[in-house]
C-alpha cells in the first residue's frame, strides 16, 4: 500500500510537534522544581482537554533541564512521526518572563506571509501559547523570582524538512513546530487545506502574481520544465482543485496554471471539485461524449465506455487517432476551474502524458 493511501478501519490519532515541545517543556520545568526524573506529564490542550504524554529522556541540574518526547502521529502519514523533540530549559534572571526559541533542526523564517517574524524560529502561535500555559501551570513560584528560557531542537529536523513544503515556503534548515489543536487527526482535510492556504499566502506576500497548481510531484516536475517561476509559486493541490483555485482568486492572484495527467484533469473537466480516487470515479460516459464531439467512431466510443481507467482512455484515443480529444479535456477543465474561481482569475490548463510531454493546453481569461 502507498504510504499516503488511507488505511482501512478506525484510525489512531496522534499528537503534534507543538504538543511534543509543550510536554518536553513541562517535564523540564517539573524536573528542576522536584529535582527528579519525570516519566510522563499531562498537557493542557487549546480546547482545554488534557493528554498524557510519555517523556523519552530527562536530564536535570539545579537550574537547567533537558527533556524529550518522541512524536507520535498516529495513523497519519506525517514525515515527523518518530522524530525526537528536545527542549533545553534554563532559569534566567528575567523574572516573570518565558522566552521560547528554536535550536538545531527547527526552521528559521525567511519569507513573509507565514504569520511569523522573519528570522525567527518556525514555532507557530498555538504551540507557543500551549507552552506558556503549561509552564505557568506548574512553574508559577519559579517565575516570581526567575525567568525561563526554552530552546526547542529536533536533531533530525534539517533532514526531515527536505521532505516537507518548508523549503518551498521559505522556512529553512528545519521543521516547523506546529499544531492548532495539539492532536493529529489522520488524513485531515483541514490540515491539507490549511497548508494550501499558507502556500498561497506566501506567494501573495512575495508580491508574485502567478501560481502553478499541480496534482502531485510528477506533474510538478514536468511543469517546472516549461514554466519558469520561483520555487514558492509551485503548489501541489493534490485532490483539492476547486478549493485551491477559490483561494487563489480570494488572494487576487493574476494567473493560475493547472497541470496534471488525464485522470485528475478528466474529473476537473466533469466538474468534480475534490478529485480523490475514492471521491468519485472517472466518468466514462462524460469522456465518451467528449470523444463524440471529435467524431470518434462507434467502436472507439464502445471501448471508452468499457475502459477501466482514464489512462486506458488516453491509450484508446491515441491508438484510434481521435484528433482534438485532449483539447476538449483541457478546455472543459479550464471552464470548470474558471467557474470555481467565480471567473476571477485567468487559468491555463496543461495536460501531460506520463512521459512529461504536453498533450494539450487551454487558457481562459
Amino acid at each position: 500500500m502507498d504510504k499516503n493511501e488511507k488505511p482501512q478501519g478506525k484510525l489512531r490519532t496522534g499528537f503534534t510537534t507543538g504538543t511534543c515541545a509543550t510536554a518536553s517543556s513541562k517535564a523540564a520545568a517539573l524536573a528542576i522544581i522536584n529535582q527528579k526524573t519525570i516519566s510522563n506529564v499531562d498537557v493542557l490542550l487549546p480546547k482545554r482537554d488534557r493528554i498524557n504524554i510519555k517523556i523519552n529522556s530527562c536530564e536535570f541540574t539545579k537550574n537547567n533541564a533537558k527533556c524529550s518526547v518522541i512524536k507520535d502521529g498516529g495513523d497519519d502519514p506525517d514525515v515527523t512521526h518518530g522524530a525526537e523533540i528536545f527542549v533545553d530549559l534554563s532559569l534566567t534572571n528575567n523574572s516573570g518572563t518565558v522566552e521560547i526559541d528554536g535550536g538545531q533542526g527547527v526552521g528559521r523564517v525567511t519569507k513573509p506571509g507565514l504569520g511569523l517574524v522573519i528570522d525567527s524560529a518556525a514555532i507557530n502561535p498555538t504551540p507557543k501559547k500551549m507552552i506558556l500555559e503549561n509552564i505557568q501551570e506548574v512553574a508559577g513560584t519559579i517565575l516570581k523570582e526567575n525567568g525561563i528560557k526554552i530552546v526547542i531542537s529536533v536533531p533530525k529536523g534539517k533532514e526531515l524538512a527536505t521532505k516537507t513544503d518548508n523549503p518551498r515556503i521559505g522556512i529553512l534548515n528545519g521543521i516547523s513546530i506546529l499544531g492548532t489543536s495539539g492532536i493529529v487527526i489522520p488524513y485531515s482535510t483541514a490540515s491539507f487545506a490549511a497548508a494550501i492556504r499558507l502556500q498561497i499566502d506566501v506567494v501573495s506576500s512575495m508580491n508574485d502574481e502567478e501560481v502553478v497548481l499541480t496534482t502531485g510531484g510528477r506533474s510538478e516536475d514536468f511543469a517546472r520544465e516549461i514554466i519558469k517561476l520561483p520555487d514558492h509559486s509551485f503548489i501541489q493541490m493534490g485532490d483539492f482543485s476547486g478549493y485551491t483555485i477559490q483561494q487563489c482568486a480570494k488572494k487576487g492572484l493574476k494567473k493560475a496554471y493547472v497541470a496534471g495527467f488525464i485522470g485528475k484533469l478528466a474529473k476537473m473537466a466533469a466538474g468534480v471539485k475534490q478529485t480523490h480516487v475514492k471521491g468519485g470515479k472517472v466518468d466514462m460516459k462524460f469522456l465518451s461524449e467528449l470523444a463524440k464531439r471529435c467524431n470518434a467512431n462507434s467502436e472507439t466510443i464502445r471501448k471508452i465506455l468499457g475502459a477501466n481507467t482514464a489512462r486506458n482512455v488516453q491509450e484508446i484515443i491515441m491508438e484510434d487517432s481521435v484528433n482534438g480529444f485532449f483539447d476538449e479535456i483541457t478546455k472543459e477543465a479550464c471552464n470548470q476551474m474558471r467557474h470555481h474561481s467565480e471567473e476571477k482569475i485567468p487559468v491555463e490548463v496543461i495536460l501531460f502524458n506520463f512521459d512529461g510531454n504536453v498533450l494539450s493546453k487551454c487558457e481562459k481569461t
